[in-house]
């Protein structure tokens, strides 16, 4: 076996240098682009020596790129196996839009429109077949593969074949038996995420003869990581939305429940928001990702039911209202956003009581091993939740590529946490515990610690306590922070066979006599606040007035195509219109992301609008 990273590259030089030279060309006059991004031309040169690979790259960071290209090399066909027909026309529809003959069976196809592609196959009039795997695996399927001349068979998702992998799904774990019915067609299986047990299982189930193993950079320096602590989720997602000037973006939610409230409370609110979840019909959940790829919705509310496959590359931002399961999910849908490589965000909602629900749902796991694996997977999520260091340093850390730099664009890095002497909070909080007998949860501790002027303190007498009022200047946000922090201290712990009240511990006993300190951390009631204008990331200086009007061109050709607008144009190749202003059609060829057929279709309306708006 073979691997690669950034620092450890491919050797490529038993490629012939006419195959590069072809596949730079087909770069540049199909795609559009001027050079390969960094690991791209090593898997491509792989595949042009007919080798098998593993491919791991970012999301965004190009995988399609590196089995399209030797596509239009080959003489034969590329098999492509994709996991959701959404994602197969997505890929399809950008194919034709760049000149490129390609096509896709599924169930949303007849028979006969089935027939007819497989007799422009046999013709040679399709490089690039797109396919799902329970399709692809049936015995009459084989039967007709085995009469086309495949070239490359490329596995999308590929950790979804695998046991340990975060999606793992059966008919990708049968997608072994390819080696079997074509043992001389290279396979090349790509993902953005899997770890190295998931790695060397992909090879091992896929049946993978030796093969390279690219692994690029996990690091999306476009997209910032943000934490902020939950106090009144939907009061802080509304906020964070009204700042978004109507960009695109996903929040992930951990019910459908939860899905459908949210959903309701935005609309109402006056936001162009829309649900998704698996309790849908199919017709309306194919209708919002429709819509949303259309730019005719701008905020998704989903479950995880919603993103593999998402092929949108204006996301602006990402929320999780819940923490997810594990570092692979969260890696993957924070990843759908900033696929163009402009400045994006990611929002995650923490509230540290959510480890021990979340990790309560790991014991109906009948298998030991995999529950063991799947809680070590949820603690280094948590970890990467209550973290005081960089974020990105953890997380590329995590998917074992060694970082020590600061990357200057997470919460931590650009409001550093800052601590003061907590002790008096601290004596404060305990002893409402302790004067309340250690029977109240934490919500009426915080009530009667402010002086809440309630009916149910007035009930028990609680009025009357010396803890009373004794926080009456702080917010119950504040309170809310330093409580889950001496949670977190183990000064206290909240019973769960009892409604979850909170108890003292031990350790509160030294802090309640003042015989030791206690620093807390300052609690960060608008965290938000303290991140200004995210455009400060985007490398490029366009005029924002004509992007918006490209954008509009855009999304009219978009319409009358019936394609989502990225299929036109990405946000990245509209941003260096707008900043390098081509009024020519041999300027316009050297904005990245655009080859020759897309300025043949596309070119006219563009130069024109430019010219316009210079006149």
């Amino acid at each position: 076996m073979n691997v690669s990273n950034v620092s450890q590259p491919v050797d490529a030089s038993s490629t012939p240098s006419s195959s590069i030279e072809q596949a730079q060309t087909i770069l540049k006059s199909v795609f559009g682009y001027d050079a390969f991004r960094p690991g791209q031309d090593l898997v491509i040169a792989a595949a042009l020596q007919n080798k098998d690979s593993v491919v791991l790259m970012p999301t965004g960071g190009g995988k399609s790129l590196c089995y399209q290209v030797p596509a239009l090399i080959f003489s034969g066909v590329t098999v492509v196996v994709s996991p959701l027909i959404s994602l197969m026309k997505d890929q399809v529809d950008a194919l034709l839009a760049s000149g490129v003959n390609a096509a896709y069976i599924n169930s949303s196809l007849s028979y006969e429109r089935i027939n007819d592609i497989f007799n422009q196959l046999h013709n040679g009039q399709i490089k690039l077949l797109y396919v799902a795997p329970e399709r692809l695996l049936s015995n009459a399927f084989i039967q007709r593969l085995h009469q086309l001349p495949i070239s490359l068979f490329a596995i999308d998702e590929a950790h979804c074949v695998s046991h340990w992998g975060h999606d793992f799904r059966p008919d990708y774990a049968k997608l072994g038996v390819l080696k079997h019915y074509f043992p001389t067609i290279p396979v090349m299986a790509l993902t953005a995420t899997a770890d190295r047990a998931t790695r060397s299982d992909i090879q091992q189930q896929l049946n993978l003869a030796n093969p390279e193993v690219y692994i690029g950079s996990f690091d999306r320096p476009n997209i910032r990581y943000m934490l902020e602590e939950k106090f009144k989720p939907v009061t802080q997602i509304i906020r964070y939305l009204k700042a978004q000037d109507s960009q695109a973006g996903i929040i992930y939610c951990s019910s459908r429940r939860r899905v459908d409230e949210l959903t309701d409370t935005l609309t109402s609110q006056g936001f162009n928001a829309a649900g998704y979840h698996a309790g849908k019909d199919e017709a309306e959940r194919q209708s919002v990702q429709e819509a949303f790829s259309k730019d005719d919705i701008q905020i998704i509310v989903a479950t995880v039911a919603f993103g593999m496959g998402i092929n949108k590359l204006n996301i602006r931002f990402v929320i999780h209202y819940d923490i997810p399961k594990n570092i692979e999910s969260y890696y993957q849908e924070t990843g759908r956003a900033g696929r163009d490589g402009l400045a994006s965000e990611a929002l995650l909602l923490f509230d540290p009581a959510d480890i021990p629900r979340v990790k309560r749902l790991f014991d109906s796991i009948p298998d030991e091993h995999r529950q063991r694996v799947e809680v070590q997977r949820f603690n280094a999520m948590a970890s990467f939740a209550e973290t005081q260091t960089c974020r990105r340093i953890v997380l590329l850390n995590y998917f074992a590529e060694p970082n020590l730099t600061q990357c200057n664009n997470c919460d931590i890095c650009l409001d550093p946490p800052k601590s003061f002497d907590g002790t008096l909070d601290a004596q404060k909080a305990l002893s409402c515990v302790y004067r309340l007998g250690q029977s109240f949860g934490l919500g009426y501790c915080i009530e009667v610690l402010r002086g809440s002027n309630n009916a149910r303190i007035k009930e028990y007498g609680h009025e009357a306590l010396s803890t009373y009022g004794l926080g009456k200047h702080e917010s119950h946000e504040y309170w809310l922070s330093i409580f889950r922090q001496l949670i977190h201290y183990g000064l206290l712990y909240q019973d769960i066979t009892q409604s979850s009240v909170l108890k003292l511990t031990e350790a509160a006993r030294p802090i309640l006599r003042s015989e030791h300190t206690l620093h807390l951390a300052v609690p960060r009631l608008n965290a938000s606040a303290s991140y200004k204008v995210k455009d400060k990331l985007s490398k490029l200086s366009y005029d924002k007035k004509l992007f918006a009007i490209l954008r509009q061109v855009r999304k009219a050709i978009a319409d009358e195509a019936e394609v989502p607008p990225y299929v036109v144009f990405s946000d990245a190749t509209l941003a260096q219109i707008a900043s390098d202003m081509p009024t020519s059609e041999h300027a316009f060829l050297q904005i990245s992301g655009v080859g020759y057929t897309k300025l043949e279709k596309y070119g006219a309306p563009f130069i024109t609008a430019v010219k316009r708006y210079l006149d």
